[in-house]
């Protein structure tokens, strides 16, 4: 089977299993500051200190103005919360001082490769956050790589194991259908928390171990 036809194969599966999401759009600089604060912790974390945040900075003009030290208070229950207070501070200066305006709707009129670089010009915005706003926030065709899709899609052997998550993003982007970009994303990343974990990967109970490389490998090694 062909990488495209596995692809095709593993979203239908994960579709009847975890569900088909669908993509709702919306704001891409409340997308954005969710995301800085996303990284490296739980949604229930980063989903609170978002909360917190606006509720302690009810504009974007407030929180632009906050002092790191106060925006970093708020958000602690995301962990890092000094460095992401800085790069969601740093974010709002750049989006004012570059548009005059704290909004990103210009980015539709920018191509995809164009709004991602746009994006990714602020400290601590890499690709995968870059695409995370164009894709969730604005519908754009683009797909994003986070720690488990990259990991599971070497697994599967989409990528090879020396590919790197920025460069994955280009493959993954060629190799996908771009009308599942979003559902796919969404059950990579459950996939690859309940199932294909880093640590311990559960290969017996997968639904995909027949269309995986890295569990023939391993099953091929366990037999001799």
């Amino acid at each position: 089977m062909q990488t495209r036809e596995k692809i095709l194969e593993t979203n239908a599966r994960l579709g009847k299993i975890f569900g088909k999401p669908k993509l709702r759009g919306g704001n891409p600089v409340e997308t954005l500051v969710g995301c800085i604060l996303s990284q490296a912790t739980t949604d229930a974390q980063s989903d609170a200190a978002y909360h917190a945040l606006v509720q302690k900075f009810p504009t974007w003009a407030k929180l632009r103005d906050a002092r790191v030290s106060d925006i970093a208070r708020v958000i602690k229950t995301a962990g890092l919360a000094n460095e992401k207070a800085r790069y969601i501070k740093d974010a709002l200066n750049f989006i004012e001082r570059e548009r005059g305006e704290i909004n990103l709707d210009f980015l539709n009129e920018l191509s995809e490769s164009d709004a991602r670089k746009w994006l990714m010009q602020m400290r601590g915005v890499g690709p995968k956050t870059a695409s995370i706003v164009l894709l969730f926030a604005q519908k754009r065709n683009v797909f994003p790589v986070d720690t488990h899709v990259h990991r599971v899609t070497r697994r599967l052997g989409w990528i090879s194991e020396k590919t790197s998550a920025e460069q994955a993003h280009q493959i993954l982007e060629a190799l996908i259908p771009s009308k599942m970009y979003y559902q796919l994303h969404i059950n990579l990343i459950r996939l690859g928390r309940e199932i294909c974990r880093a640590q311990n990967p559960k290969c017996e109970m997968c639904p995909l171990n027949d269309l995986c490389a890295y569990y023939k490998t391993t099953r091929v090694r366990a037999k001799h």
